[in-house]
């Protein structure tokens, strides 16, 4: 496994890797980021994930440092220097060097960071039995605190829900929105199944709108499978047949309790599987134009 990390165009080794303490990102969470992953040792999605930190920098009035092209041939570089057979990459542009206070005015020049690691996945047990979540108490942002939809390195609630749902013995939480409707996992969307139609909570609900879960929904329509994006009340869990997650790292990952109790009888569901292998299929179709 090998481990580069290119900081403002330099590649270094991670114990050659410095960021100021006076790092607007490291003071106040104040930086968005994207992570993406390789398929074939290319980024998948690349422009889509760049498109989406664009707006998250725009939303948090941030200038992005670098144009598109600039990132693809980092990324690419970076990727070439960690020399793995597939990579995890996590990208990060901080506020930058300023004063000890959050007005960010004295941050005059922006840090970027590429992370480079080996990608191997997850278990295939946990594609095969399927994963436990709870539903924790820490609430979803809403949109007019730390908008849900924009990426940004302000993560708290989601290390407060993660906390809370391994003390649970979970793999990972569920969060509600301030409603009481349910929104998304620590770094996850959320789907129910229930006869056949996939219920998923809408970008209203207070979500980022996932790359995976574009195409998932999108292969799940072209596929005559019917999807509702709507807000969805925890009590419809316990009726519902399956239930999976979506991540860009986890692509799709069944579901099986939640609450300590069986969705549905408690292995993956044949809608799951089946939207699994349509996945699969559809990374390969798509590689070779993905750039």
């Amino acid at each position: 496994m090998t481990t580069v990390i290119n900081i403002n165009r330099e590649i270094l080794s991670p114990e050659e890797a410095n960021i100021s303490v006076f790092d607007h990102g490291f003071l106040f969470g104040d930086s968005v980021y994207e992570v993406l992953i390789t398929c074939h040792g290319i980024p998948f999605k690349i422009k889509e994930h760049l498109q989406r930190m664009s707006v998250s920098a725009e939303e948090i009035g941030l200038k992005l440092p670098y144009t598109y092209e600039e990132f693809f041939r980092e990324i690419n570089r970076t990727i070439a220097a960690g020399n793995n057979r597939e990579s995890y990459i996590r990208i990060v542009v901080t506020r930058g060097v300023g004063e000890i206070n959050i007005d960010p005015s004295s941050c005059l020049k922006p840090n970027t960071i590429i992370y480079i690691s080996e990608f191997s996945g997850y278990s295939e047990g946990l594609y095969k039995d399927g994963i436990n979540l709870v539903i924790v108490s820490t609430r979803r942002n809403i949109k007019e605190s730390i908008n849900p939809g924009i990426k940004t390195g302000n993560y708290l609630n989601n290390v407060l829900a993660i906390m809370e749902a391994k003390k649970r013995g979970a793999t990972d939480g569920l969060m509600l929105n301030a409603e009481g409707y349910l929104t998304e996992s620590t770094t996850s969307n959320f789907y129910l199944v229930k006869d056949r139609v996939i219920m998923t909570p809408s970008l209203e609900c207070g979500i980022l709108g996932g790359i995976t879960r574009g195409i998932v929904l999108e292969l799940a329509r072209e596929n005559g499978i019917h999807v509702e994006e709507r807000m969805i009340r925890p009590e419809e869990i316990r009726e519902a047949d399956e239930a999976f997650i979506t991540s860009t790292t986890r692509g799709i990952m069944p579901v099986t309790i939640c609450d300590d109790s069986k969705v549905g009888d408690g292995r993956p569901g044949g809608l799951t599987k089946k939207l699994i292998g349509l996945y699969k299929n559809k990374l390969e179709d798509m590689i070779s134009g993905d750039l």
